[in-house]
C-alpha cells in the first residue's frame, strides 16, 4: 500500500523500497470545475553539499545541472524527463508529466535532487495553485511502473498545502548515510521557476 505523505514526512528508499535503482517521480492535476486549464510543469535541479547545482564552477552548468521539458536528459540519461504536458487531467487521476532518476548514473557528487514545479505563464494568466483542486506527487520504482503503474510507492497531494503560490518544490531525493531518502518539502512562493534557478546558482540570461 502506497505511504500518504504530508509536509515534512520522510520515505527511505533502502527501508521502504529495498533494492530500489530508478525512481519515477510522477505530477498531475486536473482542470478546475469551470473547465480551466493549467500548464503545469515539473523540473529537476541537481544538487551538491552546498545546495547548489553540483557543478557550478564549470562552464554551462546548468546544462548538467537543470532538467526541464526542453532539455530532458542528464548525465547520460540518470535524470530524464517524460515530456511536456500542458492542459493536465490526461488520465483519471494518472501522472500527466514525470521525471526518471537513475540512482546508479548519478555522481556521487550529488547530495540532492530537488522537484520543482511551476505553473506556465502563471503571473500573465492571473494562475495560482489554489484555483487547481487536483494536483499530486507520486513516488515509483520504476522497474514496477512498466509492469502496473497503479503500483504507487508514496505520493504527496499539493492542492492541500498551497494557495497562493505559483512555483513549488514539493518533493526531494536527499543522500544520507544509509542511502536515498524521499523528503516532502512543501515550500511553495509566488515568483515563478526563476526564483529557483536563483536560488540554485544557474545563470539566467
Amino acid at each position: 500500500m502506497a505511504v500518504t505523505l504530508t509536509k515534512g514526512n520522510s520515505f527511505s528508499l533502502k527501508k521502504e523500497a529495498p533494492g530500489l535503482q530508478i525512481a519515477r517521480i510522477g505530477a498531475g492535476w486536473d482542470p478546475n470545475e469551470t473547465g480551466s486549464t493549467y500548464d503545469v510543469d515539473i523540473s529537476a535541479f541537481l544538487l551538491g553539499a552546498d545546495g547548489k547545482i553540483f557543478d557550478v564552477q564549470e562552464p554551462n552548468a546548468g546544462e548538467n545541472s537543470f532538467l526541464f521539458y526542453n532539455q530532458k536528459s542528464l548525465l547520460n540519461g540518470a535524470v530524464v524527463h517524460s515530456g511536456d504536458c500542458r492542459t493536465g487531467g490526461k488520465e483519471d487521476r494518472g501522472d500527466d508529466e514525470a521525471i526518471i532518476v537513475n540512482f546508479s548514473k548519478l555522481p556521487a557528487s550529488i547530495q540532492k535532487v530537488v522537484f520543482v514545479v511551476t505553473i506556465h505563464d502563471a503571473q500573465a494568466k492571473g494562475q495560482n495553485f489554489g484555483q487547481i483542486p487536483n494536483s499530486w506527487v507520486n513516488l515509483y520504482n520504476e522497474e514496477v511502473y512498466q509492469n502496473d503503474p497503479t503500483k504507487k510507492l508514496a505520493f504527496f497531494e499539493l492542492s492541500e498545502e498551497f494557495s497562493v503560490e505559483d512555483c513549488m518544490i514539493p518533493v526531494e531525493f536527499e543522500k544520507q548515510n544509509d542511502g536515498w531518502v524521499f523528503n516532502a518539502i512543501g515550500a511553495g512562493v509566488d515568483g515563478g521557476l526563476m526564483y529557483f534557478c536563483n536560488k540554485f546558482g544557474i545563470q539566467v540570461a
